[in-house]
Order: C-alpha cells, then sequence, then structure tokens
C-alpha cells in the first residue's frame, strides 16, 4: 500500500515514514504543500496522510484541492489542531479521518487500513481471494488453511493483485505499491517476487498478460 505523508516537521516525518515503512506500507513524504500536490498529479496514491499547518500552501487548500478535481484517495488529517471546529471543517473539506497530535503510531496505521478498507468497499478487515486470506494489519497469510510465509514485498505484490481481482497491473504499477521514493528499484524485482509467489501458490495463480502486466482471474 502506498502512502503520501504531507508533513513539514522533520522529526514527525522521519519516525512516521520510518515506523510505516516498518509496518509494510511504501511512504513517500514531502514537508509542504505545494510539494503535495505535485505528488498528488503524478503519482496515485492508496491513502494520504496531511497535516494541515503546512509551508508554500496549507493543508485545508491541498485537500480541497484533492476533492476539487474528484481525486478518491482517502485522507487522513494529522494535525495538532485538536478544538472541534476545526474537526468538522476537515471532515466536511473531504478528510476521511482526523488524527490528533501526538499520536500512536499502530493506531494511525490502523487507521489507514480502515480508511481504505471503506473506500474499497470492504467491511472486513482480512482480504479473501479463493482459497486465499490476507491480514494487512498483521501481514498473516493462509492459503488452504494453512500458514503461508510471505516477506513484506511479496505480501505486498499479492494483496495488489488480490484485492483487484481482474484488473491486470503493470510491472510499474506493482513497483509504486512496493517501493517509495529514494527507495533502489533493482530491475527484475517484480518478476523476482511473481515466481516465488508461484512457486508458493501454484504457477497458475497468478497470470502474465503479455506485454501489459499481471493479474489474478475473477473468482
Amino acid at each position: 500500500m502506498r502512502l503520501l505523508l504531507v508533513e513539514d516537521d522533520r522529526m514527525i516525518g522521519e519516525s512516521v515514514q520510518k515506523g510505516l515503512r516498518l509496518d509494510g506500507f511504501s511512504v513517500d513524504w514531502v514537508q509542504d504543500g505545494s510539494s503535495a500536490e505535485l505528488a498528488l498529479e503524478t503519482e496515485r496514491y492508496d491513502c494520504v496522510l496531511l497535516d494541515l499547518g503546512l509551508p508554500k500552501k496549507d493543508g485545508m487548500d491541498v485537500l480541497r484541492g484533492m476533492r476539487s478535481v474528484r481525486n478518491p484517495a482517502p485522507v487522513v488529517v494529522i494535525t495538532a489542531r485538536d478544538a472541534v471546529p476545526d474537526r468538522i471543517k476537515g471532515l466536511d473539506a473531504g478528510a476521511d479521518d482526523y488524527v490528533v497530535k501526538p499520536f500512536d503510531l499502530d493506531e494511525l496505521a490502523a487507521r489507514v487500513r480502515a480508511v481504505v478498507r471503506r473506500r474499497e468497499g470492504r467491511a472486513e478487515p482480512v482480504i479473501e481471494y479463493l482459497e486465499l486470506a490476507l491480514n494487512p494489519a498483521t501481514h498473516e497469510a493462509t492459503y488452504r488453511e494453512q500458514p503461508l510465509a510471505l516477506s513484506a514485498r511479496e505480501f505486498a505484490v499479492l494483496e495488489a493483485l488480490v484485492s483487484r481481482p481482474g484488473a491486470i497491473l503493470s510491472r510499474a504499477q506493482l513497483e509504486e505499491r512496493i517501493y517509495g521514493w529514494g527507495e533502489e528499484i533493482e530491475s527484475n524485482a517484480v518478476e523476482v517476487f511473481i515466481h516465488s509467489l508461484r512457486r508458493k501458490l501454484g504457477a497458475e495463480f497468478i497470470r502474465t498478460v503479455r506485454g501489459a502486466g499481471y493479474m489474478v482471474p475473477k473468482g
């Protein structure tokens, strides 16, 4: 799952980015509102973590701009503005959740997973596809009711595919799900992860669409 973190406090930003990456998220971090708008214009994110008191452009203006162009990415506001009118204003402007600083990283991760589930129309925390079950909160996986050992990036690739059965995801789209800015991408990384997943799940579980990418069939 790829996130955009918009936070101008370097200490908070570094801590949140590191913590969420350890939790299996791919996290891009920008420190002002203008950079956030540029990132949102050029990349697709599963969720945006948005501070409000930002240099160059206020977070509320970034949020309104997202919704004015119908960007559907869930937004979790992270801010020190804890007054009820501020919360109401943020939610009415299009935010999906509102977290007041200081916050617990585990709770923040849980809130991200919750707003993404709601946006995808899922109520259950576990993603089920045929005989496979994935729990993004614990990174546990089972296949045919047996535990399935997956690396963090194998899990991310598999989650991306089974969340959209029948959809073809290109190599670049899968890379976006598992790598953030500044992380070195090996030239054949996606192919290596797909090969490993096929060994664990069967050669036909993930299909190659020549010249386009990869998919799992609709169940």
